[in-house]
């Protein structure tokens, strides 16, 4: 009996025993930063299916797209300031150009030469594309400018600022073609005195000057304070003249109107990566493939040619660490997350060319389901509509070798060497038409880069349109976040356009302004558990991503993105400051140049209506919000109100169900 009543009280000290411990793993999983237990709930699950139904849609954290109150203030105002007399039309003096490039440096570029214009008091000719043009049979319907641009919308627009003609005379025609004028090979960092002592005197001599623009743009982007009036008219040109021809403007706002019809906020998202800029900072190791070589290959070009002025292998990693190199898309992705974005989050891809392909989206696809594009939203015909009536190219121009005969297979059998010879090697696998008319299908067998193949300069010809529809996408998203802006190369780049002409449009709209040497910084001190970071890691992210958003992303990029390109900063020239705001503190660089604050105050007629909301505590934009919980490995509980009663909802923005390798 006694043994008996032993074994009873070590079975029940066991089943204690076994209880605690359960109680003890339930308590860990349930307070674990690193995994969320997500409970069911039915009646939860049939409300959002009841809501979809009915189209009704909710937007997850408001604050990720709220608009920015600490610039409400500031509002467009490009308009002439002080004695600005209209043009002579009578004018005698014609200049014209050719603009190589793409679509960053072909919008630079025009803004810059109607300023030359009205410095020098000439008539401009529509410049020419010269990427369209390049293109042999493209539609007979556009012309060079009018394949991008409205010429009459232009012409019209600036009828106060310069005398805009279609083309030269006929006398003068002849005269071109003979080469009898001289043609000025411009620099983006030329200097006003430059044109007035150097171009300005042959303008008088021949009437006709020519003006060859590669670098994107002519004119030096920081302009003396007197010549304000220049660079209002520059903001007046890209804002306000640069007007896309009617189809796309349909094609870009139909597309706009599709995103939204989801009932959602989208954001967009431009990757730039180029294979130029990647080679300019030396990037090409970031990619470990066949890209690398193309990389290099082009850097090698910009050496031979003078435009880089180093060794042709750098570090890539450090110019990464330095802020030299781009975001990947898979680093976006996860500083989105961290911010708090959901996974169904809609993100618009823009950018015509993202060197590295579909492969490099793979991760951020992984983590963002909704992430589209142009070919998304639009058909193939309303694409093939865009374009116009084309002279079409050969189906297929690709030709596989010759198969060789018995004889020279035998011969060549004859010719291995003595033996005794190992087995015949097998039969050769078939050329695969990408290793040969790829575009990187040359790298395989030839050490020179063959010169564009009538394919290639017709995709380059469309990029320009697909850029243009990404642009009008670009600037009508309720956020936006550049991966590679603000390189310094000096060669103006699509975020940058972006960038400055929502701060124009307006100010306070959620424009991501990141420094990729902080970011590169934070993902180095969580490299190793980089999708499972710690909660201090996420609160300096979100500092850093908020802070981009307000005065200080503004003062950073005057300071360094502004004397590249000044559309890409047109503050405070082309802004002004409504009345009912308080007087900014005026932040100035070690020149003496006000960088920020520096904007005039709004007249009259534009105060009315414009008065800035009182702000509640907890909702400016731009500082860290403490109790705002990221997403990124948490659950977030939201209230949002409705016209028929509050509602509650769990939005797990990070699922464990979702998590990728990321070797993908």
């Amino acid at each position: 009996m006694v043994f008996k009543s032993k074994i009873k009280w070590v079975a029940l000290f066991v089943l204690v025993l076994s209880f605690a411990s359960l109680l003890r793993h339930l308590s860990i999983a349930k307070y674990s930063t690193t995994v969320d237990l997500v409970q069911y709930s039915a009646l939860t699950a049939f409300r959002n299916d009841f809501d979809s139904i009915l189209g009704r849609q909710r937007i997850p954290n408001k604050k990720l797209w709220a608009a920015v109150k600490a610039l409400q203030f500031l509002q467009p105002h490009a308009n002439p300031r002080s004695n600005y007399p209209v043009p002579y039309e009578q004018n005698s003096r014609f200049i014209y150009a050719k603009i190589f490039g793409g679509f960053a440096k072909i919008r630079s570029s025009i803004c810059d030469l109607v300023t030359i214009s009205r410095l020098l008091n000439a008539t401009l000719v529509i410049p020419e594309i010269q990427e369209s043009i390049r293109s042999k049979g493209i539609s007979n319907r556009f012309k060079s400018f009018s394949y991008l641009y409205d010429e009459d919308q232009f012409i019209a627009s600036l009828k106060n600022d310069i005398v805009v003609v279609k083309s030269l005379p006929d006398n003068l025609k002849a005269a071109r073609k003979r080469n009898e004028f001289k043609t000025f090979r411009a620099k983006n960092s030329a200097s006003p005195n430059y044109y007035i002592k150097e171009v300005l005197p042959t303008l008088k001599k021949a009437k006709v000057v020519g003006l060859i623009l590669a670098d994107g743009g002519c004119l030096q982007s920081i302009l003396p304070p007197s010549m304000a009036e220049f660079q209002r008219l520059r903001c007046r040109v890209a804002f306000h003249s640069l007007q896309f021809r009617q189809e796309i403007q349909i094609l870009g706002q139909r597309m706009v109107e599709r995103l939204r019809a989801w009932g959602q906020p989208f954001l967009a998202f431009n990757p730039g990566l180029l294979r130029e800029t990647l080679a300019y900072h030396g990037c090409g190791e970031l990619f470990q493939d066949v890209h690398t070589e193309l990389i290099q290959y082009r850097r090698a070009q910009m050496i031979k040619r003078g435009i880089v002025k180093e060794e042709l292998r750098v570090d890539s990693h450090f110019r990464r660490e330095n802020g030299s190199c781009p975001l990947m898309p898979e680093e976006v992705g996860i500083l989105l997350r961290t911010m708090g974005y959901p996974p169904k989050t809609i993100i618009y891809l823009t950018g015509s060319e993202t060197f590295g392909g579909q492969r490099v989206l793979v991760p951020l696809r992984a983590m963002f389901a909704n992430l589209v594009d142009r070919t998304s939203l639009c058909t193939d015909k309303e694409l093939s509509d865009l374009l116009g009536p084309e002279t079409p190219l050969p189906l297929n121009p690709f030709q596989p070798p010759p198969a060789k005969s018995e004889e020279q297979l035998k011969e060549e059998w004859k010719k291995a060497g003595p033996r005794p010879r190992p087995l015949p090697p097998p039969p050769s696998r078939p050329i695969y038409q990408h290793e040969k008319q790829g575009w990187y299908g040359w790298i395989t067998e030839n050490d020179t880069e063959p010169e564009p193949s009538k394919v290639e300069l017709r995709m380059q010809a469309h990029r320009l349109l697909w850029d243009a529809l990404d642009y009008i996408v670009s600037m009508e998203s309720d956020a936006f976040f550049p991966g590679f802006n603000n390189d310094g190369s000096g060669w103006p780049d699509f975020s940058s356009l972006v960038m400055g002409h929502r701060l124009y449009e307006i100010a306070s709209s959620r424009t991501y302004r990141p420094d990729r040497k902080v970011v590169a910084e934070l993902f180095n001190m969580t490299r190793d558990n980089m999708y499972r970071p710690k909660h201090n890691w996420i609160l300096s992210i979100q500092e850093h991503l908020n802070r981009s958003l307000s005065e200080e992303g503004l003062i950073r990029q005057s300071l360094f993105s502004k004397p590249s390109l000044f559309i890409s900063h047109p503050l405070p020239e082309c802004s002004c400051r409504i009345s009912s705001a308080e007087s900014p503190v005026h932040v100035k660089s070690n020149d003496g140049r006000i960088v920020y604050g520096g904007e005039e105050e709004c007249p009259k007629w534009m105060q009315h209506g414009q008065e800035i909301p009182s702000q509640s505590a907890g909702e400016e934009v731009g500082k860290s919000e403490d109790n705002e919980s990221s997403d990124y490995g948490n659950t977030v509980v939201e209230e949002l109100e409705s016209n028929d009663s509050d509602k509650t909802f769990v939005n797990q923005v990070f699922d464990q169900d979702d998590e990728m390798d990321p070797n993908d």
